[in-house]
């Protein structure tokens, strides 16, 4: 059965928006009126930008295969998709796929810093020739970037992959984006916010639920030891962050 005209004529505005953002982005870059494109190079900087787009959209799909899955007898998927199978394997056991969750959002801030990076306009940037108040609107605001991101890196792989969960695991660069997501997670770098989660826990008065037996001895000990490092990259990351913003040292211009 086929759309109403209420539905694809917002289909259409849609796809057309997304062309016109591609197409602007596309031009900032070459026209060198972005970060990267400025600095280095417009293929370096479009190239880098498609690149983190099409990773990005691996780790959100990656993310809605995982938290769907953990219901599904594994055992019924085995055969039919083998890496999908190993993948679950190992990031449903015990407490991985939280591990996992957060090492993925520090993949999907970086990811989108470095799409921002490429494509995000400079100040005064003037393109394709538009009228004040397109230019003002898609560029200015940033809502060219926002459509292009989410469209293509975002939303549409959410809903593939909530829909063709197995399939979409089923891959080797699947397997690479999981592991690179726990990779990080293992490093300690974020580990501040499991202390931000036991306080909340306190506070709240409730315990936290754990599939794995509580830590002891050495694994106690090498994990508060990445808790105290993470505070101390969080509080510098902080501190240096608020001296930029006060300096006027950051990407923000006036208008």
């Amino acid at each position: 059965m086929g759309d109403d005209p209420l539905t694809f004529f917002k289909k259409a505005i849609s796809v057309g928006l997304l062309i016109f953002s591609v197409v602007i982005v596309s031009a900032l870059i070459f026209d060198e009126q972005t970060s990267l494109s400025s600095d280095v190079h417009p293929a370096l900087a479009f190239v880098a930008m498609w690149v983190a787009l099409i990773w990005l959209s691996m780790v959100e799909g990656s993310q809605a295969s995982l938290v769907g899955l953990p219901p599904v007898d594994r055992e019924l998927y085995r055969e039919s998709h083998p890496i999908a199978y190993k993948i679950c394997a190992r990031s449903h056991a015990g407490d991985n796929l939280d591990r996992y969750l957060m090492g993925r959002q520090f993949m999907v801030l970086s990811l989108v810093f470095v799409i921002n990076m490429c494509g995000a306009p400079l100040e005064d940037a003037d393109v394709l020739n538009l009228p004040t108040p397109l230019a003002n609107m898609f560029l200015k605001s940033g809502l060219a970037m926002i459509l292009f991101t989410c469209m293509i890196g975002q939303l549409q792989t959410q809903v593939n992959a909530s829909h063709c969960m197995l399939d979409y695991l089923n891959d080797p660069f699947a397997t690479f984006t999981v592991w690179v997501a726990v990779g990080i997670e293992a490093s300690g770098l974020l580990h501040a916010s499991y202390l931000i989660q036991i306080i909340v826990a306190k506070l709240a008065g409730k315990e936290i639920e754990s599939n794995e037996p509580p830590r002891e001895g050495l694994t106690m000990a090498i994990f508060w030891t990445k808790v105290l490092g993470s505070c101390a990259a969080l509080t510098f990351a902080f501190v240096v962050t608020l001296a930029a913003l006060f300096d006027g040292k950051t990407t923000m211009w006036d208008g």
